[in-house]
């Protein structure tokens, strides 16, 4: 039986205003080719490189909130290696002298996070008979992540990556959308029967989505246990990954650090991370926002939601906010107000959310709608002044108005809009006796034991008042009539 063993090397831009080694604009979003360039940036005859301040404190925060060492001395080394993307002909990375050393991440060991240079864009014409580079990308702060050889699944290989993804956006740290290459995960694949020996190492590069890094990692595994089971060896090699195909192709043979002449870069000074104030452990970890890990903990203990549920608010951080906003509008904890929130996390999940994709072209959807005319819309409903389906068509419409609707507006909306149930219980009796009159055959049957005849003559209560009755109120009052 064999085991698999994956190791991962996550790649993600860091969000900075300029590049890792000069004043370059950094912008991802730049459509225009090479126009964010600069003779440091494009390797330009003596010119000399600054490290980029914010980027260092990027990567210290990411690794404090992973439990990582922080290093006190660190120095930046030149890999060199030639490529097209690479118009110095090397690249600045780190090597022996790491920026963070250690570290745990949705139970997965890491074994550093460094801090380097992206690369420019390559593109190729359908003919292959050239080829395009856009330095815009060149120099941007990047930083790499290397875990353990500790996962053994490709679940729990995506399923780190999208704690990552997360952990980036939670700390401000980068966007890390994979589409557009903010965030690249390669994953270093072996198997092997015997647990205490590890198989031939392959690396799969640049997976560029959750579905890829789960489908490469699987098929990869599959590949090298049919050719061990054939009598064949596995070669340590660099493999890609085609995704319409849905197969590994092989690229080249694994380089080994050697192959890279690794030695410190001369043009730029050593850090000696003690020596900045704002690089103190504790001034940094002061600046750390609530950890993903912590929230989900917090919001599963302390509102008794799903972990489910939770995920949801943990991931979208303006969603929670909108929750949470609404949790402190309706005062201290009771057994009525648990009920609230429960009442209005099911809303705020199953409804305000069906609409974000409508109206994501103008903002996040709670941009459209306050936590104060949200909750007076859960109160109606909890109250029994509308219905659920009628609190549903109320979310829709405010959350479409043109023009922000205030809390004490929400009531004569729904008016309008003739969704306020009648509760009134001489009103609601006048339709009861009607009801029962020209209904003695369903009185009959219910007095006979016969439950549905009860939903008939609710049924035609509602018929009689237009929907407006509280149906509730309605089955209440018909009961006790009969």
């Amino acid at each position: 039986m064999f085991e698999p063993t994956i190791g991962l090397e996550v790649h993600a831009e860091l969000r900075t205003k300029t590049k890792m080694f000069c004043n370059s604009k950094n912008d991802p979003n730049e459509k225009q080719p090479n126009v964010n360039i600069c003779p440091v940036c494009m390797a330009h005859p003596g010119v000399l490189p600054t490290i980029n301040k914010e980027a260092v404190k990027h990567v210290l925060r990411v690794g404090l909130s992973m439990d990582g060492r922080l290093a006190d001395y660190s120095e930046f080394d030149r890999k060199n290696y030639f490529y097209p993307d690479i118009p110095k002909a090397f690249q600045l990375s780190q090597y022996e002298f790491p920026l963070i050393s250690g570290g745990m991440l949705a139970g997965v060991a890491l074994t550093r996070i460094h801090l380097e240079e992206d690369t420019a864009r390559s593109s190729h014409t359908s003919n292959s008979e050239s080829s395009l580079v856009d330095f815009n990308r060149a120099g941007v702060p990047l930083m790499e992540l290397v875990t353990e050889p500790v996962i053994h699944s490709a679940t729990d290989a995506s399923k780190f990556a999208r704690e990552l993804q997360l952990l980036l956006r939670t700390l401000g740290a980068s966007d890390a959308n994979m589409e557009k290459g903010e965030m690249r995960v390669e994953a270093n694949i072996s198997v092997s029967k015997n647990k205490a020996e590890l198989g031939v190492k392959v690396e799969v590069k640049n997976l560029n989505s959750f579905r890829s890094v789960e489908r490469a990692i699987d098929f990869e595994i599959k590949r090298q246990i049919e050719l061990l089971e054939s009598g064949g060896t596995v070669v340590q090699e660099t493999r890609g990954w085609d995704e319409n195909k849905e197969v590994t192709f092989s690229q080249r043979l694994k380089e080994e650090a050697a192959d890279y002449r690794y030695f410190p870069e001369p043009d730029l000074p050593k850090l000696k991370i003690s020596e900045v104030p704002e690089f103190d452990t504790e001034v940094l970890r002061a600046t750390l926002p609530e950890l993903p890990s912590v929230k989900r903990e917090r919001l599963v203990d302390v509102y008794a939601l799903s972990k489910d549920i939770a995920e949801v608010y943990v991931v979208d951080t303006k969603l929670c906010e909108f929750f949470e906003a609404i949790v402190r509008a309706l005062g201290e904890k009771s057994e009525e107000v648990n009920k609230k929130v429960k009442l209005a996390s099911n809303y705020i999940v199953n409804n305000l959310m069906a609409l974000r994709d409508a109206e994501e072209s103008s903002g996040h959807v709670t941009d459209h709608i306050t936590p104060e005319a949200f909750l007076e819309i859960v109160l109606l409903a909890y109250s029994g002044d509308i219905s659920s389906n009628g609190a549903v068509e109320l979310i829709g419409h405010v959350v479409a108005n043109t023009e922000p609707v205030e809390a004490d507006a929400v009531r004569g909306l729904a008016s309008e809009l003739g969704l306020l149930q009648e509760n009134d219980e001489g009103l609601l009796m006048e339709t009861i006796e009607t009801v029962l009159r020209d209904n003695q055959e369903a009185v009959a049957e219910f007095k006979a034991g016969k439950e549905q005849a009860l939903q008939y003559l609710v049924g035609q209560g509602m018929k009689l008042s237009r929907g407006s009755a509280n149906p509730a109120k309605l089955k209440e009052l018909i009961q006790t009539k009969l």
